[in-house]
């Protein structure tokens, strides 16, 4: 006779965790998790960046080697996206000069190179980059000089603006730093426009970042203060131009050349010439005048790119026509004090201020504040 099958049955006290899956109100409880974690999800993705940040790891200097070869083929890859790229040309006996420029129009923080702007009475914090559209470095070449360049890798370790050449830095030089620089920016940056500019001249970033943003017909574009003049034929005189005899006594037509750009298709030509086939004149912009006079460029004149005094729409000064930038470096001083009422809406820090090499504005509180900024014996311990 079989014995009958024994039957165990286990009745554990109910948890707190069976009880609640067994509650009508589990689902909802899952449903509003679910939707809190999605939320926090969405936001984390689609914040805004612009806020505070850690240090960037990558630097803003950088060294290129792109002078001995022309560039073949398509525009390089992975190039940094900007509406221009500005190339402010300086050298080893120029530390005054640039320390001046961080303290009116250039950008100084290294974190981004950022500024504070006041924008609808509210204080944040961005970028020069951002609000304009110009990546602006400082460009200089390569010297012997250990001192030299001991004291530059010291200046762009605390600063980091700099972009670096490899090519001899000298005077004589400057046409072939110039082509060096326009090849340098193409390969790093994918810009609208290249602009050169020199290290003693005044400049609005805003103003200017308006101007190469308007709408042109012509994709070749040659864009500065346009002149011409005579032929310097004195050895003696600094611009003198060995080369005269294939010139006549005029000048063509060219930029000057404290400040002009060159829009994307003229540089990416610039950028694929092979070394040695266009002729290099005595001076920069007289070779770069005429390498467009060989391209199909449109000329364009834009008369707020010399001004001699800052006005509300100046957009570069300098002692035009007296110097090539201003005359006496030693004497600067940067006065502080109010042109105009400031407008509800517009940028404290670019846009409003209608800040100058010789005249810069502040506005701290409700009052415009007149003061120097840099005496003459402070100008004079920073050098040229």
């Amino acid at each position: 006779m079989a014995k009958a099958r024994k039957v165990f049955s286990y009745n554990p006290r109910p948890t707190w965790l069976s009880r609640l899956r067994r509650s009508p109100a589990f689902p909802i409880v899952c449903l509003l998790i679910g939707t809190v974690g999605a939320s926090f999800g969405a936001l984390t993705v689609l914040r805004p960046t612009n806020g505070y940040r850690c240090l960037p790891s990558e630097r803003n200097s950088v060294s290129v080697a792109v002078t001995t070869t022309a560039m073949e083929g398509a525009a390089p890859t992975g190039r940094h996206k900007v509406r221009a790229f500005v190339g402010v040309q300086t050298g080893f006996a120029s530390p005054g000069r640039r320390r001046s420029l961080r303290k009116t129009w250039f950008p100084s923080d290294r974190r981004g190179i950022q500024r504070w702007v006041r924008r609808f009475s509210r204080l944040r914090e961005a970028s020069l980059e951002d609000e304009t559209g110009l990546a602006i470095r400082f460009v200089i070449g390569r010297t012997e000089d250990r001192t030299k360049m001991g004291d530059l890798e010291r200046e762009i370790e605390q600063f980091d603006d700099f972009l670096l050449l490899d090519v001899e830095e000298k005077y004589s030089g400057l046409p072939y730093k110039t082509l060096a620089f326009f090849r340098a920016a193409y390969a790093l940056f994918d810009a609208d426009f290249y602009v050169k500019a020199d290290d003693d001249i005044y400049l609005r970033p805003d103003r200017l970042s308006l101007l190469l943003g308007q709408d042109r017909p012509h994709t070749q574009t040659y864009l500065g203060c346009m002149k011409k003049g005579p032929v310097f034929t004195d050895p003696n005189l600094k611009w003198y131009e060995p080369l005269s005899y294939l010139l006549g006594r005029e000048y063509f037509l060219h930029a000057y050349g404290p400040i002009y750009a060159l829009s994307a298709d003229v540089v990416a030509s610039l950028a694929a010439l092979k070394n040695n086939s266009f002729r290099m004149f005595s001076n920069e912009d007289v070779t770069i005048g005429a390498w467009m006079l060989a391209m199909n460029v449109n000329h364009e004149h834009e008369q707020l790119l010399c001004q001699t005094d800052c006005t509300p729409s100046s957009i570069a000064v300098w002692d035009i026509p007296k110097c090539s930038g201003w005359c006496f470096h030693e004497t600067l001083q940067f006065r502080r004090k109010a042109v105009r009422t400031p407008q509800k809406g517009e940028l404290l820090g670019w846009s409003k201020l209608d800040f100058g090499w010789i005249t810069s504005k502040i506005y701290s509180g409700h009052d415009w504040l007149e003061r120097d900024n840099i005496s003459r014996e402070e100008n004079r311990r920073f050098g040229d």
